[in-house]
């Protein structure tokens, strides 16, 4: 039988090779693939958010860990799928029209990813349209944007007029995050939720998910 905390360690040393091989013994000893996401997977990735704010864990050990989670979650979700098992939420994320920063925003998507998010990354320098096609197609519950400039922070604020505009913009909550943005830029643009750094993402999204009605 699979030591399963072994796939916590896994996870929070970026180590995708034995998280992995630890995933599908454990699975072959018919464990459940939720348990192992709830109970070891998520736990990990809350504790590499945890580490990172309190700045033992860098950029890095983010992008080790997002991936160890990703290939482990490869494994585990047609399992869960065909179990009927339910994400936390979904999330269509991307960095705004002219940006063309991705490294935060793929840090966040993978803690997204982490604790339990169904995850649809529509990449970097996004237009109105592209977010409000993935809205449209992908039915998410949260559109989270993100900008590394302050020159391409004005393109935050068009594309929430432009979802407001399409008729979407009511059906999902948006948060913001980035270097420039701040929390008043947030509430003046009218974001649902502002996120100083990526480690804080999970959180928000979780609150975000805690306020939207079933």
């Amino acid at each position: 039988m699979p030591e399963l905390n072994q796939l916590y360690e896994a996870i929070l040393a970026g180590d995708a090779k034995t998280a992995v091989e630890v995933a599908r013994a454990a699975l072959a000893e018919n464990e459940a693939p939720l348990k192992l996401l709830l109970e070891y997977m998520v736990p990990a990735m809350d504790e590499v958010g945890r580490r990172f704010q309190c700045e033992e864990f860098f950029v890095p050990d983010l992008l080790l860990s997002g991936r160890a989670m990703k290939a482990t979650l490869e494994l585990l979700r047609p399992l869960l799928s065909a179990s009927g098992a339910q994400p936390a939420g979904r999330v269509v994320i991307g960095t705004v029209k002219g940006d063309l920063h991705d490294i935060g925003k793929n840090l966040v998507a993978s803690l997204l990813e982490g604790g339990g998010f169904e995850v649809y990354d529509v990449g970097a320098d996004v237009s109105p349209e592209q977010f409000i096609e993935a809205i449209q197609s992908r039915n998410p519950d949260i559109v989270a944007l993100s900008a590394l400039l302050t020159v391409t922070m004005p393109a935050m604020k068009t594309t929430i007029d432009e979802l407001k505009r399409a008729g979407v913009r009511d059906s999902v909550k948006v948060m913001i995050g980035g270097a420039p943005v701040t929390r008043q830029y947030a509430e003046e643009i009218g974001a649902d939720a502002y996120g100083e750094d990526a480690s804080v993402a999970v959180s928000i999204a979780r609150s975000l998910m805690a306020k939207t009605p079933k």
